[in-house]
């Protein structure tokens, strides 16, 4: 498979506005479509605007949202022990601690947070944008979302993976992702890779035109990471497993981009 085989009518399909330039940067600029999925977060009410203000100004077209709110999951599940489940993955303690500070907090009315908890909204986000993207996704497309553990394990873009990988079975596009990792979620990582050898597409990030998407989110307040983030030079593509490794004595990943991340 080629670069050119792979941005035939291709879509990047990306969790939270900066996903798509921090995590597909080598391709952002040449795939057909973006979409993005989360807008409006209740923890930071004025970041929905902001975010919609970036793609008015966004130096590339055929970039849309699905305007989904975030249900606030970041650092909900056990890492130390990471389970997945039909939504994308369980949560430990911390969800339940989240929602009984935002219960006590509504009592005083200084909280933003829906009813039902996190693992509720999170629950809900699953079916919407599993609606959203079943009337977008095509079965000639290629498709290309976050990696099964998330990046550097960010529950949501798990969840946008998992409900991509439904829509994959039923509609019958190609599904890639990249190749972004760090400690905290390479257990999880591991678990996606056998002893095959693995066909992966080496692309060069293009970090002239990433700089340039990172300024528009800066300049609207809504850039989420860090300041002092380096592009790395390349990433590496592959197509999305078919379920998880049998866990053979010589698994072979894909060339991971590993970074530190402090959650």
């Amino acid at each position: 498979m080629t670069k050119e085989e792979m941005l035939e009518n291709s879509v990047i399909v990306a969790a939270h506005p900066d996903d798509e330039l921090l995590w597909f940067g080598a391709i952002l600029q040449d795939v057909d479509r973006v979409i993005l999925v989360y807008e409006d977060f209740w923890a930071n009410p004025q970041i929905g605007k902001a975010r919609a203000a970036v793609l008015d100004t966004y130096p590339r077209d055929r970039i849309t949202s699905l305007r989904i709110p975030e249900a606030g999951t970041h650092s909900c599940a056990n890492w130390d022990d990471p389970t997945l489940n039909e939504y994308g993955i369980e949560f430990g303690p911390e969800a339940r601690r989240r929602d009984l500070k935002q219960r006590v907090k509504r009592v005083f009315g200084k909280s933003q947070a829906p009813q039902g908890g996190i693992n509720h909204h999170y629950e809900q986000n699953f079916n919407r944008i599993y609606s959203a993207l079943e009337g977008i996704l095509e079965p000639d497309m290629n498709v290309i979302t976050h990696n099964p553990w998330g990046e550097y394990g960010h529950e949501d873009h798990i969840q946008v993976y998992r409900v991509v990988e439904k829509l994959r079975t039923e509609i019958g596009f190609k599904q890639w992702m990249s190749n972004y990792c760090t400690d905290r979620s390479l257990p999880l990582a591991m678990r996606y890779f056998d002893g095959e050898e693995t066909d992966t597409i080496q692309l060069p990030v293009d970090k002239d035109f990433a700089d340039r998407v990172a300024d528009v989110y800066r300049q609207e307040g809504c850039w989420t990471w860090a300041d002092d983030w380096k592009w790395f030079p390349y990433e590496f593509y592959r197509k999305a497993p078919v379920g998880r490794s049998s866990a053979a004595n010589h698994a072979q990943p894909m060339p991971l981009n590993m970074f530190r991340f402090s959650a």
